[in-house]
């Protein structure tokens, strides 16, 4: 299964305002808390958590078709991290989700999805033939290949990004 979010930071920082009273407190754990006040920049870190966690519970979503606010239970882990991508994990109600976050000076994207393997496995496509189901979830109509296939589609601002798992 596959999740992604993507964050336009110009508006983001029109739409929100991170530094306000109980915000941080509200959205992320005690840990988390701690990697965006130790972070070089912090507003980035509350976008890149943000992202790790919205990709994250759009698989949860659609395992459980169960739609609620539960930002602190979608637990954010970073094991690699550089200038350019992060490789994390998010962890809910026994749920393991792997993370991919591309990181530049205007948008952070992450990609979520349920098997690490499947993070080799993961494109970009056009938002063309995506239906949704009774729960609102989008997939990939292949009827041609008489198959479905999951896609997560994400916008914020001026981006759009569209991906799925390819099969090799």
């Amino acid at each position: 299964m596959i999740g992604n979010d993507v964050i336009d930071i110009k508006q983001s920082r029109e739409e929100s305002n991170w530094q306000r009273k109980g915000f941080i407190e509200k959205i992320y754990t005690r840990e988390e808390q701690l990697l965006i006040s130790n972070a070089s920049n912090p507003e980035f870190m509350v976008w890149i958590l943000w992202s790790m966690k919205e990709a994250a519970y759009k698989i949860y979503n659609r395992q459980t078709k169960v739609r609620e606010y539960i930002p602190k239970k979608l637990i954010c882990f970073i094991e690699l991290h550089n200038k350019n991508f992060i490789i994390g994990k998010v962890s809910c109600n026994g749920n393991m989700y792997y993370t991919k976050t591309t990181l530049s000076k205007d948008e952070i994207h992450t990609v979520a999805v349920s098997n690490l393997e499947d993070l080799k496995k993961v494109t970009e496509i056009e938002k063309k033939s995506i239906l949704k189901d009774s729960d609102n979830i989008p997939y990939l109509d292949s009827s041609l290949q008489n198959t479905i296939r999951d896609v997560s589609v994400s916008h914020h601002g001026r981006f759009e990004k569209v991906v799925t798992i390819t099969a090799f």
